[in-house]
């Protein structure tokens, strides 16, 4: 056991009783988290919700970002209060580059390992965690670099980390192939839901770096066309192009940066047109259409909706963050893209989808640290769905 393990746990050891014990792992039970939890050589992995049936019918899911592993986030009551079937935690859902308050400058397997067990032994986020089901892909920092790309080298190390944390399957075939992609399917014919997890960071290449840092709409970095960029690697894009042709009735795409909003300078799929425009053609492309797109990243929560893009409008719900704001404000006014639905909202969120199969109905709604909606809307499924001559819908 290390310094930064010891550091991890504190005085939580103190009151932990060992359950059992064989070779390098053993359970214990923490009286502040009251959750199972089983520890390795490296990281304590908390004891997850069990699995959610393939053939559950999804009618309420939730879904969130940016999540300060050293902070307290009280957020995950307002989550357990709405009763989502599945909670999607589109990354940042730890941050390795920052310990303690200080920027970890240097690849880190120590500041990983750290974050991880900070969160192992957060409370609020263990009385979900083994109540809710999720499913997870990663951002920057918990990829472990503050906009990180493929040339991070202990990428793959990150990868097993999250993995291993949020016990995904040791034969899941995301943990043999390059990458942290994967989807998932939920319910009967007629009602089935893919969810599709992409990975925005593993095969990313450098991003352009602005020429005019802080100025509005190019505050780190600007659009590119070099035809050599590439969001998603030629691995994970042909993966995805069968993904999108396999038999669904919804379709939630989560990408962790953002790919509609188009006026704000950071990461965003917008740095890389020819990648974004590759990508609504295969949403468009999809059979049936009826996708929509969750992301988060940008600590600011919001709505978006695009008509001129595909053959049906395109909606995305950006969700950040679960306990780290950064504007409080809940109109926020110096940022406005056209394609948003009202104005973007800066304090602690989550968000929810609720599906009602019956009326054919999609609400998203974004939350705030009390589960109250902030901002919503309802979507006719129809809307959304690819009409067969492939004639665009009315916007």
């Amino acid at each position: 056991m290390d310094n930064q393990f010891a550091r991890a746990f504190g005085l939580a050891f103190l009151f932990a009783s060992i359950v059992s014990s064989a070779g390098t792992s053993y359970a214990i039970q923490d009286d502040a988290s009251a959750q199972s939890q089983t520890v390795s050589d490296e990281i304590l992995i908390p004891t997850p919700a069990p699995p959610l049936a393939g053939d559950t019918v999804l009618t309420r899911l939730a879904f969130g970002s940016c999540a300060d592993e050293e902070k307290p986030q009280p957020i995950w009551k307002a989550v357990s209060s709405v009763s989502p079937q599945l909670f999607l935690f589109t990354g940042d859902n730890v941050y390795a580059d920052i310990n303690q308050g200080v920027w970890v400058n240097e690849p880190s397997m120590d500041a990983l390992q750290f974050a991880y067990n900070t969160l192992a032994t957060n409370a609020d986020f263990l009385s979900v965690y083994g109540k809710i089901p999720m499913h997870t892909t990663w951002d920057d920092h918990d990829y472990g670099k503050n906009d990180g790309g493929s040339d991070f080298p202990i990428k793959e190390q990150a990868k097993d980390y999250m993995l291993d944390f949020f016990s995904v399957a040791q034969d899941d075939p995301v943990r043999s192939r390059a990458g942290a992609y994967y989807s998932r399917m939920y319910g009967p014919e007629g009602q089935r839901v893919q969810l599709i997890m992409l990975d925005t960071r593993f095969f990313r290449s450098a991003l352009t770096k602005t020429d005019e840092r802080n100025a509005p709409g190019k505050e780190r970095y600007v659009p590119s066309e070099d035809p050599d960029q590439t969001m998603l690697g030629d691995e994970q894009w042909a993966w995805l192009e069968a993904e999108l042709q396999k038999p669904a009735d919804l379709r939630i795409m989560v990408s962790s940066i953002q790919v509609l909003a188009d006026t704000h300078g950071w990461e965003a799929w917008r740095t890389m047109p020819q990648e974004r425009q590759r990508l609504y053609s295969l949403i468009n492309n999809a059979k049936g259409g009826r996708v929509v797109i969750v992301s988060g990243d940008r600590h600011v929560g919001g709505i978006y909706r695009r008509a001129d893009l595909i053959d049906y409008p395109l909606y995305e719900i950006t969700s950040s963050s679960l306990n780290l704001p950064f504007n409080p404000s809940k109109e926020i006014r110096n940022e406005w893209d056209k394609n948003q639905i009202g104005l973007l909202y800066g304090p602690e969120n989550f968000g929810t989808m609720d599906i009602d199969w019956e009326n054919s109905l999609l609400s998203i709604d974004l939350r705030d640290i009390n589960g109250d909606s902030v901002r919503s809307v309802t979507i006719p499924i129809a809307e959304i769905t690819r009409p067969e001559s492939g004639e665009k819908t009315e916007s």
